[in-house]
């Protein structure tokens, strides 16, 4: 009878058993999936190192999204987390440093900021009736505005004692996966064990019938918004630590992953549903993908598709589990409770055994050519481009395996890239940093594991590169204000075009042409703002300093982007009685140059930069002696000089 009934419930119920186990645990079987194949197709993902790089690339957004799991869970919405976290960050790094406050209580600063600007997210939504959509988009713009008022929009260094929190313990565990996991412990305590956790599933079920059941709506929805600030806080200092300075631009975008990963984790947009350990999950199968993508050599352009692609499946794979009656994500009966944590304990097992048997298809496979990464600050602007373009020319002259990747200005990405490289099999490294201070602690790992690294335009701060190859941005700044004086006779009203805030390169080329100005007192420099290297910025910021300024005589642009832009605003003006001067030499601004609208092109011969470059990086591998510094000479173009110029 005991057989019978055993064959009948596996014969005609383990098929739906098994449905139901995926649909009810569909992030943790893709997370699993995903560890399978990348385990299959990179030898150098399942290592020790890049195990713990995973935990360390998903430690932020983790922490960003337990907090706007709070949030999802009541039917809100905080699109502010990834600038409270930069502000949080950038109080406490003026406070231990500009203000000379102690940096414990420097701590207590960031943490009150994250829920002070929570706290105002939570009365704006509940007393002033604001769509959280409406009032967390407010506050992501004043998060963001405060910071680079705060920090002028440069970095600001982190003093030791709070840099430590970037570190390991023991030597091997990594600071911020400790304070993922301890945060996400608060999370599924405060869902599972409090009051305000059943009143965060009560909101988002049925906000009306919880007010009507006596819950203070308007109150509790305070609480979560100060939670999710906190977090952020919490978030913004784990990132900072990472990076040895507080980034006025940092995380930015970071809310939009928080909210994939709470999403991926089962939660839903509608409210009710929602776990901490769904949420870690979410981060993590980020994490993987991203490092998988980076290890296998993907376009970053091709990974924002994919992950976008994931997205769009976790919400479609939530619609199929609802229709299918799964269970909810909520679940929080303790037998619940006990048969989840059986399945993850049987997950993780079937995951090694899986693993363990894909290590053998690596064994002993290995690749003659010599490997080399080059972490690219930005694809996104064509003098970085042109970098690749003589990278990937001289690299396919060797014979060496070269993988580029885009960190797409943001330095916390590129630190995760250059962790990539480290845990990987390469010869040796090439970083262009989006950051100098930033890149130090990426690049000291590198460091400490014997692969020699070069700089290439931007070089690398308290770290050692075995060569920097570049050209003088300070310098090249002096060349353009030279060029645009003796071009205006010496005298006249000019504007200038900052690049991004807090970027390196904008502060050298901007400190190296207030320098050359000083040599003509006639010039006078009208007004100033930043346009971020861009072309559409350039255009925008022109016509309204034009707008203010129309008497003005020259332009000085920190690269060729924004100086096409500003052409395009001053329309006839352009070479006539207004004169740009761009930076960087590119195709479309040399062309513009022979047209005549460009006065003149300060220009980094960027092909041969990234040549250079890579040959250093070959020489350093072989254990080859490299010159500490290689630089590439600048040039001002003109249209006298520009047919001769290659580039």
């Amino acid at each position: 009878m005991a057989t019978d009934t055993l064959k009948s419930a596996t014969g005609a119920g383990g098929a739906a058993g098994v449905r139901r186990l995926l649909l009810d645990n569909g992030a943790l079987t893709a997370l699993i999936v995903l560890v399978v194949a990348m385990s299959a197709l990179s030898g150098d993902f399942l290592t020790t190192d890049n195990l713990l790089n995973i935990g360390v690339q998903a430690a932020v957004t983790a922490i960003l999204a337990f907090g706007v799991t709070f949030v999802i869970v009541s039917a809100g919405i905080d699109l502010s987390v990834g600038s409270v976290a930069a502000l949080s960050a950038t109080v406490l790094a003026w406070s231990a440093t500009s203000a000379g406050v102690p940096v414990a209580i420097a701590v207590l600063l960031a943490i009150a900021t994250g829920l002070a600007a929570g706290l105002v997210n939570g009365i704006l939504i509940s007393y002033g009736k604001l769509p959280p959509f409406i009032a967390t988009l407010a506050m992501l713009s004043v998060g963001r505005g405060l910071s680079l008022v705060i920090s002028q929009g440069s970095p600001i260094a982190f003093p030791n004692s709070v840099s430590h929190l970037g570190d390991t313990l023991g030597g091997w565990l990594p600071v911020p996966v400790l304070v993922m996991v301890v945060m996400g412990l608060i999370t599924a305590f405060v869902l599972g064990r409090t009051y305000i956790g059943r009143s965060m599933y009560a909101i988002g079920g049925n906000e009306e019938a919880a007010r009507l059941s006596g819950l203070r709506v308007k109150k509790q929805k305070l609480a979560i918004y100060a939670l999710s600030g906190l977090f952020a806080a919490a978030a913004g200092i784990v990132l900072a630590a990472r990076l040895s300075s507080a980034q006025p631009q940092a995380a930015n975008g970071y809310e939009l992953d928080a909210i994939a990963a709470v999403v991926i984790g089962g939660a839903s947009l509608a409210g009710g549903t929602g776990k901490a350990s769904g949420t870690l999950i979410g981060a993590l199968i980020l994490a993987v993908l991203r490092n998988g993508l980076n290890l296998l050599s993907v376009s970053a352009f091709w990974q924002q598709v994919v992950i976008g692609g994931v997205i769009a499946l976790a919400v479609l794979l939530d619609t199929v589990r609802r229709k299918a009656g799964a269970t909810p994500v909520a679940a929080t009966s303790p037998g619940g409770k006990g048969k989840q944590a059986m399945t993850y304990v049987l997950a993780a097992v079937v995951a090694a055994a899986v693993v363990g048997a894909m290590s053998f298809l690596h064994s002993g496979s290995s690749s003659t050519a010599p490997k080399v990464g080059l972490s690219l600050s930005t694809l996104n602007n064509p003098f970085f481009v042109q970098i690749k373009t003589g990278a990937l020319a001289e690299a396919k002259k060797f014979g060496v395996d070269l993988t580029v990747t885009d960190a797409q200005n943001d330095a916390s990405q590129q630190a995760n890239q250059l962790q990539n490289f480290t845990s990987s099999d390469l010869g040796s490294i090439i970083v262009n940093p989006v950051d100098s201070d930033a890149a130090g602690p990426a690049v000291r790992g590198a460091n400490k594991a014997g692969i020699p690294v070069v700089g290439v335009d931007r070089a690398v701060n308290k770290a050692k590169t075995a060569a920097l190859v570049a050209s003088d941005n300070a310098e090249g700044g002096k060349l353009g204000a030279k060029a645009l004086a003796e071009k205006l006779g010496g005298k006249g009203k000019i504007v200038i075009l900052q690049g991004l805030a807090g970027t390196s390169a904008s502060r050298e080329r901007g400190a190296g042409f207030e320098e050359g100005l000083k040599a003509y007192p006639g010039i006078q420099a009208v007004a100033k703002q930043p346009a971020d290297f861009d072309r559409a910025k350039g255009l925008d910021v022109m016509t309204n300093l034009f707008q203010a300024h129309p008497d003005i005589q020259g332009v000085f642009a920190e690269n060729d982007e924004m100086a096409l832009g500003a052409i395009k605003a001053l329309g006839s003006k352009a070479g006539r009685s207004v004169q740009v001067v761009g930076f960087d030499g590119e195709p479309d601004g040399l062309a513009a140059v022979k047209a005549g609208t460009l006065y003149a092109s300060v220009a980094q011969q960027p092909s041969q930069l990234g040549r250079i470059a890579v040959d250093n990086a070959l020489r350093a591998a072989q254990g080859k002696k490299v010159e500490e510094t290689v630089m590439v000479p600048v040039k001002v173009v003109t249209q006298e000089n520009v047919a001769g110029f290659t580039g």
